[in-house]
């Protein structure tokens, strides 16, 4: 049975359908705290597995999922992921992100579970070097969410030596998209990915999309990003686990379109899926946002076989057909 941490979240969530798919045998444990349980109940209508209500901040709470349930893997979602929020209120982040992995990483060597897909970001490398960013670009977070994902990073690294714990670390891009049937999408409060927020101000009179910053050193003046599509990364997260129950190795794996769409070139997508003008208005950078950030996804290609199927016009339109869902 898999353990998947977060199970209730955006990327948690689709990865929960593409393992009901492929008759995956599993368990969620999720707090509700960004997650959702009208979520879990939408993925009850699709498959039948186990949902646990708690807190990796609770030590009692994971060690009663390993006496629960006889886990063989993990999937690692849970996390606070809000940039702007983790530089106001680090400890936030420190507390619940480091704190909380430390505690499932020691329940799970104590109950002898030695493999872990972890949710990691493109957000450890903070300003690029270079791009496309393969996996051996250098890290130095510039904001502390991507300081807490490097750390769980490094302890991975160092619990392998000494725990045998082995792990497939996969650093996303930029996710988009929803659930192509339109049974699952994306639900943050608040709300900080630039596609549902160009979307929801077409639904929201008194919403006007916002561009933060148009000064950056980028052909447009606004940052550069790779969008890659959330259920191609459910099925990433699907290859890792096969990858890791086969070859019982621990490796670390980019994961995007290797492509980078300005935050202007996406509006203008929108704006043609749509068929209509969106009230726009520009202001101040937000903290800790790079100027420039893609993949070199080559090395998923070629050794776990993923491959990013869906473009960002798909990713677009499977987001709006979701908040038309949750409008109707």
């Amino acid at each position: 049975m898999i353990l998947i941490t977060g199970g209730a979240g955006y990327i948690g969530s689709h990865t929960a359908i593409n393992l009901l798919d492929n008759s995956y045998d599993f368990v969620i444990f999720d707090n509700l705290e960004n997650g959702h349980f009208e979520t879990i109940e939408n993925l009850k209508n699709i498959g039948n597995f186990k949902f646990v209500k708690g807190d990796l901040r609770n030590i009692e709470e994971i060690e009663h999922i390993f006496q629960l349930y006889q886990i063989d893997a993990v999937v690692h979602f849970a996390a606070f992921a809000l940039v702007e929020e983790s530089v106001k209120n680090p400890s936030k982040y420190y507390n619940n992100n480091v704190i909380g992995t430390l505690n499932l990483l020691n329940s799970m060597i104590k109950n002898n579970v030695l493999k872990i897909v972890f949710s990691s970001t493109c957000a450890t490398f903070g300003e690029p070097k270079y791009a496309p960013i393969d996996e051996n670009h250098p890290q130095n977070p510039i904001n502390p969410y991507g300081q807490t994902k490097l750390i769980i990073e490094k302890i991975l690294s160092d619990y392998d030596k000494a725990y045998n714990l082995k792990s497939i670390i996969l650093r996303y891009f930029n996710v988009a998209g929803c659930d192509k049937l339109g049974r699952i999408g994306e639900c943050h409060e608040p709300e900080t990915h630039l596609i549902p927020n160009i979307i929801k101000s077409i639904h929201d009179k008194n919403k006007t999309f916002k561009i933060f910053g148009t000064d950056y050193d980028t052909p447009d003046g606004t940052c550069i990003r790779d969008y890659v599509n959330v259920e191609d990364l459910a099925d990433a997260h699907r290859l890792a686990l096969e990858y890791l129950n086969k070859e019982n190795t621990s490796d670390i794996f980019n994961l995007g379109t290797e492509n980078g769409y300005s935050v202007k070139e996406v509006f203008q997508v929108c704006e043609k899926i749509l068929g209509k003008k969106i009230p726009l208005e520009t202001t101040d950078r937000r903290d800790g946002d790079p100027a420039i950030l893609f993949a070199d996804s080559k090395k998923a290609k070629s050794i776990l076989h993923w491959q990013p199927k869906r473009t960002l016009e798909q990713s677009i339109k499977t987001a709006l057909n979701w908040e038309q869902n949750i409008k109707n």
